[in-house]
């Protein structure tokens, strides 16, 4: 792994890990008629915090996009799985709270099975196989599922549709990282003049703004404890299936390699859980409502 493509995925952990914590506390105030419209985004512009917030996001998508241009998928991936112990740096600073046990430990959780998937498992690129039909079934599996998730989501919006809308954004955002490396190919192989007539640029847009959307309604109903563990934990085992499924990247398939990968992949989603369920990240809206509830008095008659 080259220092450069260490240093803009870390980068871009850290501006979308700060993007996300002030995204949440701008679209936790917007009003729930907007829930899973473009209105929400037009409702959000108008928020300085928000606009913050997505400037940050923005410019880690571009730190990543430079990222997947010099290292495997399959590697930059996991790291920008890092992003939720920036999120939670900045929600301690808000919140006061102490890392304690359950920070320190899912921090080590999520370190070492990035560190121990990247070790055992080697990304390197490679001619992309399978053609052209596997990548639109791989593809087409993975916007079923979110459609799915969404519509699921949709009907729970209260309940569990926050962790399911994060999940299908994550699941979407897998797929924009995957059509974001293969748009840089093709910047490098034919110019701009190829990437325009190609189809990717503008399925990366379509999921980025389908993705947000859904993002941002999982922020406006419940906190970011939901929401972004699923995001953060969807995304790169998405990438990882989308670089190894079409875009050619190679990982070590022997036994010992095979399980110290799954067992990294699993250490990493077990110190999201951790992280993302901390006290000091905020709570939502709703949640604080029926935090208070049982402290006001009922009025005497």
């Amino acid at each position: 792994m080259s220092v450069p493509v260490l240093a803009l995925a870390l980068g871009a952990a850290c501006c979308l890990g700060f993007g996300f914590v002030l995204q949440q506390n701008a679209a936790q105030r917007a009003p729930l008629s907007d829930f899973l419209s473009f209105r929400l985004l037009i409702d959000l512009v108008k928020v300085p915090r928000w606009v913050g917030g997505i400037a940050l996001m923005v410019v880690g998508m571009g730190l990543g996009a430079a990222a997947l241009g010099q290292g495997e998928l399959s590697l930059v991936e996991p790291l920008l799985a890092t992003n939720l112990l920036f999120a939670l740096a900045l929600s301690r600073r808000q919140t006061r709270q102490p890392l304690g046990r359950q920070g320190w430990a899912g921090l080590i959780l999520l370190a070492g099975g990035v560190t121990a998937f990247i070790v055992a498992g080697r990304p390197e690129g490679g001619a992309a196989g399978g053609g052209p039909v596997r990548q639109w079934v791989i593809i087409g599996v993975m916007i079923g599922l979110a459609l799915l998730l969404t519509a699921h989501g949709r009907r729970t919006r209260l309940g569990s549709g926050p962790v399911l809308l994060a999940l299908a954004a994550g699941l979407l955002y897998g797929v924009q990282d995957a059509l974001t490396r293969v748009s840089g190919q093709k910047v490098s192989e034919g110019g701009l003049a190829e990437l325009l007539t190609g189809w990717e640029p503008y399925a990366v847009l379509a999921l980025g703004v389908t993705g947000l959307i859904l993002v941002q309604s999982a922020f406006e109903t419940a906190s970011l404890r939901k929401s972004l563990p699923a995001l953060t934990a969807a995304q790169p085992l998405a990438g990882i299936v989308c670089g190894v499924g079409f875009l050619g990247d190679r990982l070590r398939t022997d036994a010992m390699a095979l399980g110290w990968e799954a067992g990294g992949l699993l250490a990493v989603v077990a110190g999201i859980v951790l992280l993302g369920l901390h006290p000091a990240m905020p709570q939502g809206a709703t949640e604080r409502a029926r935090v208070a509830a049982p402290a006001v008095s009922p009025a005497s008659p």
